[in-house]
This record gives structure tokens, sequence and C-alpha cells, in this order.
């Protein structure tokens, strides 16, 4: 990389020599880590008429520079940081007398008390990854992407890449979610009923921000998704969690005097569990009778293995207490953060305000592309290659579980990308998890999917959509080894 000219400066009121401020700012910029390793300087000329001073000065600099190992020189090619800037970078300078600013006093760390999933990121270098919402790259029609990206590019489109569209959203592809995909879910919707967010998660928090801050109640799945659970901690909700059953969120266990519950009834995180349609029914009469929202994450709706997917809670809402929510991260690619609320035109109007204050809107030109890569049918096509290569996938799971005595503990839902797990008896899901690492395989305890982490000790998700079908069998194996070593040692 070429460094620019212009990072560097000169103070001409200054009473030190030209030479050595330079020579300082150089330094410092290397110590504080603004200059890399093998980065290449500007030259001599550029950096001397950006400066205003002669030649020789700058090229004085830089040869003191060398001497001393902050850079070296390369011939006709010119001046580079040297590989060696990492020996003789310090703790981080400050000026003489200079007191670090009190953060302690402005911060309370509640964002970093979150629970973090052990997922490395380096996961691919793992050989066993058994990773949700990570995506086997393999299944992903690169050129498809790409084309549509480019297409987006083009004069036609230019609009929705330059323009700042405020809270607005982009109409082809609201139009697309609406006469396409929503109906495969049973729902009719308008364009003031939809809103395009950065993801499920992004959906989520702008939901309880509306409608959980001041001190409202708020029934949550129990075991459920950890990234809802950090943003009800975060904004210190009163949640009241509700513990699963094989049929789902069990609408008669849901705690009076709650504003809104959450559920994920397609699949339900993590368990994999479908709510039957009569349940579903019955949550919507209790939600018309106690006058609570019901918030529906619609995860993975797209990978139904056997027959046709539920009908969403949204489709089958006649007073619009649901608010849906939907996302392209698991039918297209994780990267892309791109998903949609739809709900009441009242509920829109207040998150689209709340968005615009955020972040006006998802960036336009990662819009137009997931219009592009609706309208021509290339996200269908890949929807199928990944609804076939994920069945085989979980085939052949099921198969490595029974072959190696893993318990699959209750069967879940048609669908989805994981199994929910239990330990064999007295095994402790965190310890295996970092004993399976250092064998090369990756799952994910069950901790971080309860509010009473405790209860997670004896669990732990397995998901194939990151792992090649050939190395799920060995994986598994090593997963039923890493056990059998735990049990022995006690």
């Amino acid at each position: 990389m070429q460094i620019p000219p212009e990072t560097f400066l000169i103070d001409r009121a200054s009473a030190q020599p030209l030479q050595l401020q330079l020579r300082r700012q150089i330094v410092r910029a290397v110590h504080e880590g603004r200059l890399r390793p093998g980065e290449r300087m500007p030259s001599s000329r550029a950096l001397a008429a950006h400066l205003g001073v002669g030649r020789i000065t700058v090229t004085q600099a830089y040869l003191d520079l060398v001497a001393t190992d902050y850079l070296t020189a390369q011939g006709r090619s010119g001046y580079f940081v040297s590989d060696r800037v990492e020996e003789l970078r310090p703790e981080p300078p400050h000026e003489p007398g200079a007191t670090r600013f009190d953060w302690s006093a402005h911060l309370d760390g509640r964002n970093l008390a979150a629970k973090r999933k052990d997922r490395p990121t380096d996961w691919r270098r793992y050989p066993y990854p058994f990773l949700y919402g990570q995506t086997d790259d393999r299944l992903i029609d690169h050129a498809a992407w790409r084309d549509c990206a480019v297409r987006a590019l083009g004069r036609r489109d230019l609009g929705a890449l330059s323009d700042d569209q405020y809270d607005g959203d982009d109409p082809e592809l609201v139009d697309f979610i609406i006469r396409h995909l929503l109906p495969r879910r049973g729902i009719l919707a308008h364009p003031d009923q939809i809103l395009l967010t950065l993801g499920a998660q992004n959906a989520l928090w702008m939901i309880c921000a509306i409608l959980l801050d001041r001190g409202a109640a708020c029934a949550i799945e129990e075991p459920g998704y950890p990234g809802l659970h950090e943003i009800l901690r975060t904004l210190d909700s009163d949640v009241r969690p509700v513990q699963v059953d094989n049929d789902g969120l069990p609408p008669d266990r849901i705690p009076d005097g709650v504003s809104v519950v959450f559920t994920s009834p397609s699949h339900q995180c993590p368990t994999n569990r479908t709510m039957p349609r009569a349940r579903r029914e019955a949550l919507l009469r209790l939600a018309d009778q106690r006058g609570f929202v019901v918030v529906e994450d619609d995860y993975e709706f797209e990978i139904p293995f056997s027959g046709a997917s539920s009908p969403a809670l949204k489709a089958m809402d006649r007073s619009g207490a649901v608010i849906h929510i939907g996302s392209f991260s698991k039918s297209v690619f994780p990267g892309l953060r791109l998903g949609y609320i739809v709900a009441d035109p009242a509920f829109i109007a207040e998150a689209r305000a709340l968005r615009g204050m955020m972040l006006r809107h998802p960036p336009g030109h990662v819009q137009r592309t997931m219009a592009y890569f609706l309208s021509l049918g290339h996200y269908d096509r890949q929807v199928k290659r990944m609804r076939d290569s994920f069945a085989e996938r979980r085939r052949i799971t099921a198969e490595a579980l029974a072959r190696h005595g893993l318990d699959a503990g209750q069967p879940g839902g048609a669908g989805g990308s994981s199994f929910w797990l239990r330990t064999p008896p007295g095994i402790d899901s965190d310890i295996l998890a970092r004993a399976l690492k250092a064998d090369g395989v990756l799952i994910e305890p069950g901790r971080a999917f309860f509010l009473e982490s405790e209860a997670g000790r004896g669990h732990y998700r397995l998901a194939y959509s990151s792992i090649q079908a050939g190395l799920i069998d060995e994986g598994v194996r090593r997963i039923a080894q890493g056990c059998a070593r735990l049990a022995a040692s006690g």
C-alpha cells in the first residue's frame, strides 16, 4: 500500500527543525500502528512538494529512519516501513505531562458483558467446523451475485447507489419481497408494512428499543436466541423466560402482565422444534385477549426438508398484533446483513423513524443487488441448492450420531441446519468444546442459549451448514472420542 503524502504535516511556527518534525511524525505513526510493515512511503519528491520543503530534507529524514530500522530502502522502488517495527513499537506514547482521559466515568461496560459465543473468526482453518450461521462457500452462486452487483452499478441504477434515500427503502426490492417472498409464507402486505433492516439482529434491536423502553415486561423462549438475550439485558428489560417443550413455546405458560412475546415458531432456536398450527392459533387468541405483541423470528423458513413450510404467524394474524422478522442471512450468505420487518403501518412508521436516526437505510447498492438476485431467479436456485445440500448433510449427520453413540435428544423440526444435542451425563459442554477445538472440531456450547447459563452445560448445538458433507462422519467421531476421554478422566 502506498502511504499518501497528505498523511504528514509540519508546523512552520515550531522551533523544531523541519527534518526533525518529519522524522518524529513518522516514528509516532509507526508506534501508534498507523504505518504498518511493508507499506510504501511517499516518494521524497511527492512528500517534499506536499510539505513545501526541499527534497533533501525529506531524503535525510528517510535515511535517518533507515539507520534506526524504522524504514528500509529498496533501491529505485523507494522507502518502505520496516518489518522490524513491531520490535521497536513501545507502549502507546503520551505527551510529557499528559494524563489519560478517564473513560471509566462515562462507560459502564454493559455491552462488553455480553455472553460471547465461542466462534473463532478463523473458523475456516478448522477441518470440522460444526458452526451455525456460517456457510459453505461452494453453495453460494458467486458468479450470479457478482453479475447482479455489476448490474446494480450501471447507470440505470446510479440513483439507488449514489442518493441518500433518507428513511426510504429500495422500491424494487420491497416490491419483490411483497410479491414473491411473503406469499410463500401466506403473508399479504403493502409497502407501508415493510421496513428493510441490517439483518434480524438489527430488527430485534429496533423492536426492543421501541416496545420495551419504559419498563414493559416481555416473555422469551427458554432456551432461546442469545442475540435477543443480550439486547434485553443491555436495555435492562423485565424478561420472563418460558420453558419450551416438544412443540415450541406453550401459550398457556406465558405469564400475565407481559407486553411482548418473542417466538421462533418455524424452527425454534436452538431446539429446532416446529410449533403446530393449533398452538399458533392458541397463541394468537391469547395475544388478542391480553393485548400483547407477538414478535415472530421466521429464520430458516426457506429450508424445510419434508412437505411445505408451516404458515407464518403473521399469515394467521387478523388483528395486526404480530411483528414478522425475515432475513436473507441464511438463504443467501451471512455477511450480507440484510433483512426486513413486516408489521402494522403504525409500528413500521415508528421503526422507520428510529432507523433513520441510526443509519438512514441499508446501503443502496446492497439493496439493488439483492433485488436483481431475486428478480433474475438466482435466489430460488440458490435456496434449492442449499435445501438439497442441507437435507443430505442432515441425513449424514443423523447417521453419524447414531453410529458413534451420541444423543440427539428429541427429534427437532423437519428442516433447518443444525441439531440440538445432549452431552453424556457429567460432561460440561464448555469443557468439551475447548477440548474438541484442539482436535480441529468446533461446536457451540449450550450455555449461551439459556438465561440461566448453568442449565445449558449439558447441551450443545451441532450445525452442518459450514462443514463439507464428506467430513461430517469423522468430525462426529472425534466428538464421540472427546466425550469418552472426558468421561474417563472423571
